[in-house]
């Protein structure tokens, strides 16, 4: 059954737009695909092959293939995609709503609602992603499905949710990250038109958002692609958050939307991360000032012109301090080493932007020294790949071996002095050793 069959109220300029499908693939594909191609290189200068030689030998750091955190999101992710798959559609909603409900968390703050919803529209998502990559046209398959399933259950806000959150994710494949002027008219018309039918979605559903947040989640990402005041904006996220302040996805995306790119400002983005700090302290402590940051400085270097750098490092502390998971250890080192690499900061970047990607480049040390002590491959792979986003983690097969080598890479070249002198650098659950040439590493 075609959408616009199944769907008599769809705009017209929506029925329009699917009738030039074949445009041209968003400056987001073209990236992953690049990204694709050097998968095998890591961030930064190559390494000396003296350095190189000496990793495998001086560098013992363990790796978990499988660590908690990964295997809880993938455990609720799947689960959500096999329900689907299975067309369970109403045990899939009573789960959304109760865990939704009662903010149930993986251990490391990944809401189970959202990993739920994800699954649940993962295929037509990735379908949509992979088509686009290929330079094809996507089908409309998928969520034309997702759309009769939801004419099935009008009034069930969970359903609701992963279909107007797959027309959003949908949306964002046409568009991609870059400035409005630089992409094709065809990409902002579809992705326009995608946006269009989510709002009509969560638009019946207005009544229930205080108190459900998975809903409000999916409001404030529709809000993110949409044209209004940076105060709307920002007021909305700032519900969210109170709404469910253990949640650090909100935090990070309300810094993303709050950039010039889109609808916030700089003073407003700096304005907003102190008040959500103040709303998570029970669980973040300043915490939450580093969270709404995070992506935002890795999107839009030019943040840097407000940001707290003190009160961001000392985010940076009391996230470990509170939280000492190796998933987030290996979250700030990663962050740090990759993302904040000065080797990345742009020629004629300004002095403030040198100066606060240096200073928590910097932070890595302290990390390396008191935090971290396996190594988990997927955090660094995406690290690697972009970060530009908070999205669900890549698949696993594809960048472990990249996530293992940019990690290892990133951490020779902070001990870089040390392994050319012979010392061994252990890393273990008893903390940082290292060990003089001559002395074996027993621990």
């Amino acid at each position: 059954m075609k959408l616009t069959g199944i769907l008599p109220g769809l705009s017209e300029p929506f029925a329009r737009v699917f009738n030039v499908l074949p445009a041209l693939a968003p400056q987001r594909a073209r990236t992953i695909a690049a990204h694709r191609a050097d998968d095998g290189k890591a961030s930064g200068d190559p390494l000396s092959e003296e350095l190189a030689a000496r990793i495998d030998k001086q560098l013992i750091l363990p790796i978990a293939r499988e660590s908690d955190e990964e295997t809880s999101r993938a455990a609720v992710q799947d689960y959500g995609q096999f329900l689907a798959r299975q067309d369970r559609w109403e045990e899939l909603s009573a789960l959304i709503h109760d865990v939704d409900l009662t903010r149930r968390a993986t251990a490391c703050a990944t809401s189970h609602a959202e990993l739920l919803s994800y699954g649940a529209r993962a295929d037509v998502i990735h379908a949509t992603e992979d088509a686009l990559l290929d330079g094809k046209s996507p089908s409309l398959d998928g969520i034309e499905a997702l759309e009769e399933i939801l004419m099935e259950h009008p009034t069930d806000y969970a359903i609701a949710v992963i279909v107007a959150l797959a027309h959003i994710d949908i949306g964002w494949a046409w568009r991609g990250q870059g400035w409005a002027h630089t992409l094709p008219e065809k990409n902002l018309r579809l992705f326009e038109a995608h946006f269009e039918r989510a709002d009509d979605i969560l638009g019946l559903f207005d009544h229930i958002e205080a108190r459900a947040p998975l809903l409000l989640a999916a409001r404030c990402a529709l809000m993110g692609g949409q044209a209004m005041s940076k105060e709307r904006l920002a007021d909305a996220y700032e519900r969210l958050i109170a709404l469910d302040p253990g949640n650090p996805r909100p935090l990070r995306t309300m810094g993303h939307h709050l950039l010039p790119r889109w609808h916030g400002a700089y003073d407003l983005l700096e304005l907003e991360a102190r008040r959500a700090t103040s709303l998570t302290s029970r669980t973040w402590g300043q915490g939450g000032y580093f969270w709404s940051f995070m992506d935002a400085l890795a999107i839009d270097p030019g943040a840097a012109r407000v940001l707290d750098l003190d009160y961001f490092l000392d985010g940076m502390r009391d996230i470990l301090e509170r939280h000492p998971t190796q998933y987030f250890a290996n979250l700030m080192a990663a962050y740090a080493a990759i993302t904040m690499d000065p080797a990345r900061t742009a020629p004629n970047a300004p002095d403030i932007q040198r100066n606060t990607r240096a200073a928590i480049f910097e932070s890595l040390d302290w990390i390396l020294s008191h935090y971290l002590y396996e190594l988990h491959p997927m955090v660094w792979a995406q690290a690697a790949v972009t970060s530009e986003s908070a999205t669900p983690l890549p698949i696993r097969k594809a960048n472990m071996r990249r996530g293992v080598l940019a990690a290892r890479r990133a951490v020779a070249r902070h001990f870089a002095s040390d392994l050319l002198d012979g010392t061994t650098v252990a890393f273990s659950k008893h903390g940082l050793r290292l060990f003089p040439l001559g002395h074996a590493a027993t621990e």
